[in-house]
């Protein structure tokens, strides 16, 4: 007997599923440290004598356990319940910040010590990515991922606008341990907000880990518009954080005002975020591939801006028509992920995707501190801004891109189904050829989405 919780109701907006309600405020709760740490995590740095050598070593130790774990977290996300994976995994990146936070304040802090706590926050992060891109489309019908998307974003992207330039009056002012220990408490309330979230495995685990694994692999490569955009990511998600991570602090400190500039110029970027996410609260495009891909060119005008050492004032304008973009690709692809990739899947492509983006990133921090050093940063920013644009036209050329199209209710309602219901029923990726929703594409996985560690974890560790 279904109780009165476990019976399907029309819906008109996600917000009204309390599973739904909860992950929104432990984003936004998560997102208050998200904000701050990483102009804390750079000048952590600065502050104890490091440059742009000490920072790319930081940043891609932060890295390599994200790709190394990244597909094992993936095949556990298909495997468990993903709300337990969110839970332990925001509880050990609240210690590992937590320690941080420690070192920072007691003048103990070095370039090794701030690496390996870096280590631990991304091996966190392997785990909770998967988990947290696949319990939005468990908790929210097919019909309402994109608005749900939207609205996970909204409030995250709203405190952005503000993080960024007070973590910047924080850290001029005391330092950045204040800004590292409340990031460690957001973890943690966060980690215990997702305690109170009930979702059941996607799958029951009737083959062995390395048969899942195999089996992902198999399904990945058969779909050639998903391997080349995780291709083309694995160029553009270099280029951009190498870029704009790594050597904007160091831009700033030596064109702008340091710190406090930067900080600004972050808050842009949030701006732009808070603004892409209310567009895409209203305008639903059909081609959602071909969307992500073409707004995700808009990365390359901030470091153009600052390659060229134009005005603040450019530069400012130039970081916010970025954030839309971003905000922009990351719903649309992450819309186009839940839609189209099976229930019991999304772990393990979202994994694999994932892996081939950040697969060139610890290489891509290490050889642009060298470049820098070789040239000067500035210089390093334009060849950024280039290999962006270049990237996301060839992607474009894939025909198959053109063809991950939306999925639409055929009578224009949803309803809310049990917890059983929800795991249990058709999804669209695995319609027969010619029903509603179907595609001939197969699916779609993720290159910048999630809550409470998904977006923790693309950022390796934590930008905009």
């Amino acid at each position: 007997m279904k109780t009165a919780a476990e019976t399907p109701t029309i819906i008109s907006t996600p917000l009204e599923v309390a599973a739904f309600r909860r992950f929104v405020v432990a984003n936004l709760v998560s997102a208050t440290g998200t904000t701050m740490a990483p102009l804390a995590l750079a000048y952590s740095v600065i502050e104890q004598g490091g440059g742009a050598g000490s920072l790319g070593l930081v940043l891609a130790t932060n890295t390599v356990p994200v790709i190394v774990f990244l597909l094992v977290g993936g095949v556990f996300a298909d495997r468990l319940p993903r709300s337990r994976i969110l839970f332990l995994g925001n509880l050990l990146a609240a210690a590992a910040q937590g320690v941080l936070a420690v070192t920072v304040a007691t003048g103990q802090a070095t370039t090794t010590s701030i690496a390996l706590c870096g280590l631990a926050s991304g091996t966190a992060a392997s785990f909770t990515a998967p988990a947290a891109q696949g319990a939005v489309a468990q908790i929210v019908p097919v019909e309402h991922l994109q608005r749900a998307n939207a609205l996970l974003r909204l409030p995250a992207n709203a405190v952005k606008v503000l993080g960024p330039a007070a973590a910047g009056l924080v850290v001029a002012a005391g330092g950045a341990a204040w800004t590292l220990a409340w990031d460690a408490a957001t973890f943690a309330v966060a980690a215990f907000l997702l305690l109170g979230l009930r979702l059941d495995a996607p799958m029951a685990a009737t083959v062995g880990v390395l048969a899942d694994l195999r089996a992902g692999w198999s399904s990945f490569w058969a779909r050639t518009w998903l391997w080349t955009y995780t291709a083309a990511g694995t160029v553009l998600v270099a280029a951009w954080l190498a870029g704009f991570q790594l050597l904007g602090p160091l831009v700033a400190a030596e064109r702008y005002a340091g710190a406090r500039d930067w900080g600004v110029i972050q808050a842009a970027l949030a701006c732009g975020l808070l603004a892409g996410t209310l567009v895409c609260l209203r305008w639903k495009p059909r081609r959602l591939l071909v969307c992500a891909i073409v707004t995700s060119g808009a990365l390359a005008l901030p470091l153009a801006a600052m390659g060229g050492g134009l005005p603040l004032p450019v530069v400012l304008a130039a970081t916010l028509l970025a954030g839309v973009g971003l905000d922009i690709s990351i719903v649309a692809w992450s819309t186009a992920f839940q839609q189209h990739v099976p229930a019991a899947e999304q772990g393990r492509m979202g994994a694999l995707n994932g892996i081939g983006e950040r697969l060139a990133l610890p290489l891509g921090y290490l050889v642009t501190a060298l470049a820098a050093h070789t040239w000067d940063a500035r210089t390093v920013l334009l060849a950024c801004a280039v290999l962006i644009v270049a990237t996301a036209a060839l992607n474009l050329c894939v025909p198959d891109a053109h063809r991950v199209d939306r999925v639409e209710p055929p009578d224009g309602t949803a309803e809310r189904p049990s917890r059983r219901s929800l795991l249990a029923r058709p999804h669209p990726a695995s319609r027969p050829s010619g029903a509603p929703g179907a595609h001939a594409s197969g699916a779609v996985s993720g290159r910048t989405a999630g809550p409470v560690g998904a977006d923790r974890a693309r950022r390796a560790p934590n930008t905009p």
